[in-house]
């Protein structure tokens, strides 16, 4: 009797503490309460503590807003800048005419082109790998990979889930709803790029607009000036006060075309300020080895070096792709002579 008992005991312990491995199908015997767990075989992690990490479309929609937002300031920027500076350019040399035309097409089309190529491109990269039976999965084949519920597929260390995107980003950095896109391993040398040509084009709009705010800029009189310099040299808050007061008295007589180019100037040197500091992040962390979602401990990715090497490691694959066009470019040229 007591056998029995005992052989019932046993038996339903293990129905009850069984669980399947998702990576490789295994049934696995656990001690009890243990959410999560680790497969011997494939080394699959199984994490039974489920969040609710569903996409909102309320997400989606500040992306779209934002998204729109910006190519609007794009374009505002580009066809404003034309409008209120090239007046002023005209008064010059031909030839600064043509060379400054020239220079606004060329980091229009570039940078737009480029915004669109981060924009669009998935950030998402295939991940393919066997899974769910013990015949097609070897030994330690998903090591520490876990199971995304949300997408229904296996993940690599690599990868996080985003909510907004609604799917698993190899080396995701962060979601950007600027681009309403994510950036990971797929985008992100597209992304540095995009900020390298916002900075030296929102350069050049400034540097433009502040040429044209001096040259219609009206008179501030000599009495604006003497009141400057009747005040002591020490005195840096008078000074700056009065040359406040001199400009806005002067802003008053402005055209419309100066406000706009006061506008410009305002606000291409705030995003200057900002894309700067994001692109010194970005370079920053390439050079750490890591992610933003890293940096931010969300998951212990990226690599433990830091170094140049990680510069190069990371555009490697733009430098592969520049040698091959440049090869098949030079291929072309050889077929064209022969």
């Amino acid at each position: 009797m007591n056998n029995q008992q005992e052989d019932h005991y046993i038996a339903t312990i293990s129905e009850t503490n069984e669980k399947i491995c998702w990576g490789c199908g295994m049934r696995l015997l656990l001690p009890p309460y243990t959410p999560i767990f680790k497969c011997g075989w494939c080394g699959a992690i199984t994490d039974q503590n489920l969040q609710d990490r569903c996409s909102s479309w309320w997400r989606r929609l500040r992306d779209r807003l934002l998204v729109t937002g910006l190519l609007f300031f794009m374009l505002f920027v580009i066809c404003g800048g034309i409008w209120a500076v090239y007046p002023v350019v005209f008064s010059f040399s031909f030839g600064w005419i043509v060379f400054h035309l020239l220079t606004t097409v060329s980091f229009s089309i570039v940078t737009i082109v480029s915004f669109i190529s981060v924009a669009f491109q998935s950030a998402a990269s295939p991940l393919n790998v066997l899974w769910g039976s013990l015949e097609v999965v070897r030994k330690g084949a998903l090591e520490n990979f876990t199971f995304c519920h949300y997408c229904g597929k296996p993940k690599s260390p690599r990868m996080h889930h985003c909510r907004t995107c609604g799917t698993c980003i190899m080396d995701m950095d962060h979601h950007c709803p600027f681009i309403g896109n994510c950036i990971g391993a797929a985008n992100h040398h597209n992304f540095i790029i995009f900020l390298a040509l916002v900075v030296i084009s929102n350069l050049y709009a400034f540097i433009m607009s502040i040429m044209a705010s001096a040259y219609i800029w009206p008179s501030l009189g000599h009495e604006a000036f003497g009141s400057v310099a009747r005040l002591r040299m020490l005195d840096v808050v008078g000074i700056f006060s009065e040359l406040a007061r001199a400009l806005s008295s002067a802003a008053l007589l402005l055209s419309l075309r100066g406000m706009v180019l006061m506008y410009l100037c305002i606000a291409s040197f705030s995003v200057q300020l900002g894309i700067c500091l994001l692109l010194w992040q970005q370079l920053q962390l390439i050079y750490e080895g890591r992610t933003y979602i890293n940096h931010m401990g969300y998951w212990n990715g990226g690599t433990n070096e830091r170094g140049w090497q990680n510069i190069r490691r990371f555009f490697d694959s733009q430098k592969s792709v520049f040698l091959f066009v440049c090869g098949s470019m030079r291929s072309a040229e050889k077929t064209h002579k022969r």
